[in-house]
């Protein structure tokens, strides 16, 4: 019988060869096979698997159904291997996938979020998740991008930022605003003051000076939120990856106001947050009614000068 550890490996090995980034299942997948240890089990079975997926008791059913969903993908995988391993049917936690609105922050909240990491107990810790927070906000990038830049990858004196190996396995270069360019040089005085011994090649480091942690960012984002008095915005909790949804909604918005043609404007704006699809993009264009208002104000404006 072949040990679930290498079967485990072996899986995650074959799909991140195919491009796929598997974050979330390096990090919960193991804690799933340490939950069957725990249960003197060396298969994997249907009910041991949905008590591993329902064990958050605080989680929201979608949660829950996403860790069935990276068992069932593992187990389809182990049960090639070894049939005793079970496969749990689709159906046991439905969950209906939609995309939920995102929340978009105002100006004065991203400083409401900033401002409660500036009270981070530890000043460079503090700084850390500042900057790292202005640059999510200026840049639209995806949390695991930033967490990924090197410090090689930032150009002070062109005020470029390469993005390397993102999300569909491409890269990029984002042109940065003088502000997040200065932000980010003073980080990095500071990380360099910080890590004097072997620093290592990540540009955002923790206080053991490794790269930050994905998991570790999104619950210290979570606290931040509560300290910045955001929990119970509407429609929904706001999120770290919101940031990301507010600068392609923003940059809209000041397209639409300025009167500038948007449909062609699209695929830049695609590409710079490293959309392989446009209709990525697009989406923002019905999810969001500030949004929605703005499109249909110009409209009005040119049936009044057609009229």
């Amino acid at each position: 019988m072949m040990d679930l550890h290498q079967i485990l490996h072996d899986y995650l090995t074959i799909r991140r060869s195919l491009g796929f980034k598997l974050e979330r299942e390096g990090a919960l997948l193991p804690r799933f096979i340490a939950f069957l240890e725990e249960a003197d089990s060396t298969i994997i079975t249907t009910t041991l698997a949905l008590a591993w997926a329902t064990r958050p008791t605080q989680a929201t059913p979608k949660w829950w159904a996403t860790r069935l969903g990276m068992v069932r993908g593992f187990a389809a995988y182990a049960h090639g291997i070894d049939p005793q391993n079970e496969v749990p049917p689709p159906d046991l936690l439905p969950c209906v996938k939609h995309r939920s609105s995102p929340y978009i922050y105002r100006a004065y909240e991203v400083l409401a979020l900033m401002a409660a990491a500036d009270r981070i107990h530890h000043p460079f810790r503090a700084q850390t998740f500042r900057t790292l927070i202005g640059l999510l906000a200026s840049t639209g990038m995806r949390v695991g991008e930033a967490i990924a830049l090197d410090r090689t990858d930032l150009d002070t004196e062109d005020a470029i930022l390469t993005v390397r190996d993102s999300k569909f396995g491409t890269s990029r270069y984002l042109p940065l605003h003088p502000s997040t360019v200065q932000a980010l040089r003073d980080y990095a005085a500071s990380r360099n003051r910080y890590v004097r011994r072997s620093p290592g090649p990540a540009f955002f480091v923790s206080l053991a000076a490794t790269r930050l942690i994905y998991q570790n960012v999104h619950s210290t984002f979570f606290r931040l939120v509560d300290q910045a008095g955001l929990a119970h915005r509407k429609p929904q909790r706001p999120r770290i990856h919101d940031l990301r949804h507010t600068f392609a909604v923003r940059t809209l918005i000041d397209w639409h106001k300025k009167g500038l043609e948007v449909e062609p404007r699209l695929p830049a704006l695609s590409t710079y947050l490293g959309h392989v699809d446009p209709s990525g993009t697009y989406w923002y264009l019905s999810a969001v009614p500030e949004l929605v208002g703005c499109a249909v104000e110009r409209l009005e404006r040119k049936l009044g000068e057609w009229s």
